[in-house]
């Protein structure tokens, strides 16, 4: 009875700690340290090298395993697959030069990463930390997409070409050493496992893939994913749980199951809600855990006492900041010396598959547990200062003269009036029509600025700056060419794409692309019955001083903030929140999310430089 008092103390404790800890960063302000890393620091104050009241026992033990496979599954999630496409249109830098192609010097300096790692691998062999260069290799190649993600998004740099190469090499990074990692295991298990039998695996992960992407969008399944059912989610932890058997079933490591399960489900393109559904699951419940507990198992104690391990430390960091610079100094071609520079130091941060690594050398045998402890203390370590080091060196880039780009196809009565209203805010509009369609040319050149083409073709349109917009909007004359042409743009990789149909069966079949369709039909009826049932509302919507507007809110700075202490002040009312299927009232005590769609009224000047601040990097 007391060993039981004792695990549901230990367990009580554990999810205390994981509660209060964003909590106090919150308060103390801390908002450079990643929260994962507040958890490990928080369980080495609980645990062997703090205060001793954590011991771990079979609830813990579970659940910290949970939460390292759930980990690695939204590690395979959190990979954007359409960064390999390379479509984007390259434009020129302020030094003249043309930019790079992301994917092509990705994978230039990741090769170089792997390379260089290796040979300092030798090194630590040969003065005798390690006997095995192959997982050492794989430790100082590592990069953490879980600190890399988080900072590119702060610092506003998801859409730039910098901000996607660092994104790609961490990426390619992750998708690499997963893999290489599970070919160590199957190779020195002690003959577990056979390297071949991951092919069965792979084979599986490619079966559901088409399995899913076939029944994705059937109607019955659309049905089942609300209310009690959420037949989405029940898919989700359905693959985890069989990918991460059938791993440990052909002798592979768990995580590699679960690491697969994260990439099938982030390739079938998941809608944002149930992505932010197992989000929320994940960080807010099981892995805050596993992180707790690392921290609980760390004795940092003895680690420092073991004079060759308190060697180790620098030597480690010297080596993985070292693997990083040398080869990210390509990117000195076509940037300034403190851009290359940060990238290589955000690029340093490891964490999730160090301790990954580590766990599973210790477990098979090819490390000792105190090497095991000095390598997910350097993770923890480079977690820490790479992301600020980053912060310091990046230039800053002045966001207010960024605007969004809005590309109209098709000049006619209802995109001419709003490319007129747009050209002064916010916005930068961009008009493309056909030659012989213009119809006044001589009253059209002097009010707007209209691009001409030959004809309405994706290929001519790619040409254009058409390619490089964050919305298209297409209405020509024209509905099947208006669909065809929004498909190719959504497929080409272009966010938002909003097309002008009146015929209800290929609006039917555009929605399924995830394109907003609007008709001249529709916008009438609902025109006319909101005069009708309230005139009010409809001068709202019509008054340029009392127009709503919808704002998302994409900056994490204010995600968990109340609308009380909301630091901006101005004249804007907030008057509607929309969160996934739900639609708030706000009022003081509404907390703020990331996502959130919120209704805002006030004057455009105001309204402006709040989208800058809350949506600016969803298109900087």
């Amino acid at each position: 009875m007391e060993e039981h008092g004792a695990s549901v103390a230990s367990l009580v404790i554990v999810i205390i700690v994981a509660f209060l800890t964003p909590i106090l960063l919150h308060r103390l302000k801390m908002n450079f340290l990643p929260v994962v890393v507040a958890e490990i620091l928080m369980g080495l104050i609980i645990g062997k090298t703090g205060f001793n009241i954590v011991h771990p026992d079979m609830w813990l033990e579970t659940l910290s395993t949970l939460g390292f496979i759930f980990l690695m599954f939204l590690s395979g999630l959190e990979i954007d697959f359409t960064a390999f496409t390379g479509n984007k249109k390259r434009e020129k830098l302020p030094s003249g030069k043309v930019e790079p192609n992301a994917f092509i010097v990705s994978s230039i300096i990741f090769a170089g990463i792997f390379v260089v790692s290796l040979g300092l691998s030798y090194l630590f062999v040969l003065m005798g930390f390690i006997d095995n260069v192959f997982l050492m290799t794989l430790i100082i190649s590592t990069i953490s997409l879980g600190v890399v993600v988080p900072t590119l998004k702060e610092a506003h740099l998801m859409k730039t070409t910098i901000g996607q190469i660092i994104l790609l090499i961490a990426v390619i990074a992750d998708l690499a050493t997963m893999i290489l990692l599970a070919v160590f295991v199957s190779l020195y298990d002690g003959g577990k496992g056979n390297t071949w039998l991951l092919l069965i695996l792979f084979a599986a992960g490619v079966l559901l893939y088409f399995i899913g992407r076939r029944f994705k969008n059937r109607k019955f399944i659309e049905a089942m994913a609300t209310g009690t059912v959420q037949i989405g989610t029940r898919a989700v932890f359905a693959l985890i749980i069989f990918l991460v058997a059938l791993s440990e079933t052909v002798g592979a490591e768990n995580i590699l199951g679960a690491f697969l399960a994260g990439v099938l489900v982030s390739l079938l393109a998941p809608n944002q809600e149930l992505v932010h559904k197992l989000d929320s699951f994940g960080y807010g419940f099981l892995i805050p855990i596993f992180f707790v507990m690392v921290g609980v198992d760390l004795n940092v104690w003895s680690l420092l006492s073991d004079k060759k391990m308190l060697m180790l430390i620098p030597l480690l960091l010297i080596a993985l900041l070292l693997s990083k610079i040398i080869p990210v100094y390509l990117l000195k071609r076509w940037y300034d010396k403190n851009t290359t520079i940060a990238s290589a130091f955000l690029l340093t941060s490891t964490l999730s598959l160090v301790i990954a690594a580590a766990t599973i050398g210790e477990r098979i045998g090819v490390i000792t547990a105190e090497m095991s402890g000095t390598l997910i203390l350097v993770a923890v370590i480079t977690s820490i200062f790479t992301p600020i080091v980053f912060k310091k060196l990046f230039p800053r880039e002045v966001s207010n003269e960024k605007k969004l780009k809005v590309a109209f196809i098709g000049a006619n009565q209802l995109t001419l009036p709003v490319y007129r209203e747009l050209k002064t805010g916010l916005y930068e509009p961009i008009l493309y029509h056909k030659k012989q369609e213009k119809a006044d040319k001589s009253i059209s050149d002097s009010l707007f600025d209209i691009v001409e083409l030959e004809d309405y073709s994706f290929t001519l349109l790619t040409q254009t700056d058409a390619s490089t917009a964050d919305i298209v909007v297409i209405s020509t004359g024209d509905e099947e060419a208006n669909a065809t042409l929004a498909i190719a743009f959504k497929e080409y990789g272009i966010d938002r794409v909003i097309c002008r149909l009146e015929s209800p069966d290929l609006q039917e079949s555009l929605w399924e692309h995830d394109i907003e369709v609007f008709s001249v039909l529709m916008s009438q009826k609902t025109l006319l019955k909101a005069l009708i049932e309230s005139p009010s509302v409809m001068n709202i919507l019509t008054n340029q001083e009392t127009a709503l507007y919808e704002i998302k809110l994409l900056n994490n700075q204010f995600a968990g903030m109340n609308l009380r202490t909301f630091p901006f002040t101005g004249d804007v009312i907030f008057v509607r929140i929309f969160r996934g299927h739900d639609s708030i009232v706000p009022h003081g005590d509404t907390e703020l999310q990331l996502n959130d769609r919120l209704i805002v009224t006030g004057t455009k000047e105001y309204v402006d430089e709040l989208k800058r601040e809350l949506e600016f990097c969803e298109w900087c």
